[in-house]
């Protein structure tokens, strides 16, 4: 079988135009790779101009693929399903999954590239045969979370140089090479939303309006009216424009009677949740009961708890304690210390 390989240390760079990609380059180049940079050119998810310059600087091949329309159908539609249909979902995830993983290393492939690399503060080992995927060595930056939906075919090929760095390190290697975007700040934001205005985007998107309803307590009682249902997420208490006797804040959505569950917060605690669209990374399948630490959204920290594979494609997680806002559409992954074991989406 010909070899469509240029040599073995041959890797694509996956390119944003922020200091992390660039930097990503640049440690690839110094361990002996022929690298090519690309960008995929979604919805204002990457500066084109500022990764050909660093493409340039770095004298290397840069190719440039516009991948709108899949992006749009792969992870915005599903976000605004989502959110319609009453979830609060984490549009990061699906893109990593569908989008920036698949694509990269599909064109790897049709390039002749043997290896890909992204700039996700993340690490991964090797362990009696079997890729594992672990946090990066700079905590407040590690990316784990949104890549736990990797297999064991692409961790084989990718690299994550930056998981031994910290975010300083990896700035005062961009100043050291004079990177036009040592010092660019980074976006928080949602890349297709503006200034996080979910409601505003999603009604443009889709052309409907989301008429006003009742919000109500857990009895059922009416408190209020709202502004559309999509304008709210669980554990939210802020911007409900209620006077009320005691804070309250958002429990759950009801999307059939249009209506807004509201709660104390004590009432918004509980210790267990079903995943589903599930990904398993460090073992093949759970067997029984296994105490790991969870973590239920990007930002939060992990939580003892012990997790149960109920079927194929379904995890029963029962937190060591009642945890706050446990959000349908959010990722919940497991962790034994810092190995990713895998996980799912809170059904």
């Amino acid at each position: 079988m010909q070899n469509l390989y240029k040599s073995e240390k041959t890797c694509l760079i996956a390119m944003s135009g922020g200091v992390d990609s660039s930097v990503t380059a640049y440690l690839m180049l110094e361990q002996g790779y022929d690298c090519a940079g690309i960008t995929l050119e979604l919805t204002g998810c990457a500066d084109a101009k500022d990764a050909q310059n660093i493409a340039q600087i770095l004298n290397m091949p840069y190719y440039k693929f516009n991948l709108e329309d899949y992006f749009k159908a792969q992870v915005i539609e599903k976000f605004v399903s989502a959110y319609i249909n009453g979830a609060t979902p984490n549009p990061c995830v699906d893109c990593n999954k569908y989008v920036k993983f698949k694509k990269i290393f599909d064109y790897a492939g049709e390039l002749g590239y043997n290896y890909i690399a992204t700039g996700h503060y993340a690490r991964v080992c090797e362990s009696n045969g079997r890729y594992l995927l672990k946090k990066g060595a700079d905590i407040k930056k590690d990316q784990s979370y949104v890549l736990y939906n990797m297999t064991q075919e692409q961790l084989a090929r990718v690299r994550f140089p930056l998981g031994g760095l910290t975010k300083k390190e990896v700035r005062g290697i961009a100043e050291k090479n004079n990177f036009i975007n040592a010092e660019r700040r980074e976006s928080q934001d949602i890349c297709f939303v503006p200034e996080k205005d979910y409601a505003n985007f999603i009604e443009e998107y889709t052309g409907s309006f989301f008429a006003a309803g009742d919000f109500v307590d857990i009895s059922g009682n009416i408190l209020g009216r709202h502004k559309g249902i999509i304008r709210y997420t669980n554990g939210q208490r802020r911007g409900l424009g209620l006077a009320l006797q005691e804070p309250m804040y958002v429990l759950n959505k009801n999307i059939e009677n249009n209506a807004v569950t509201l709660c104390t917060d004590e009432q918004l605690y509980s210790k267990s949740l079903i995943a589903r669209d599930i990904n398993l990374i460090a073992v093949d399948k759970i067997d029984g009961r296994l105490k790991v630490k969870a973590r239920a959204r990007y930002n939060q920290a992990e939580q003892p708890a012990t997790v149960e594979q109920t079927f194929a494609d379904e995890l029963r997680v029962d937190f060591d304690s009642p945890q706050r806002a446990l959000t349908k559409g959010q990722s919940v992954v497991l962790y034994d210390e810092d190995i990713v074991i895998g996980g799912g989406v809170i059904a």
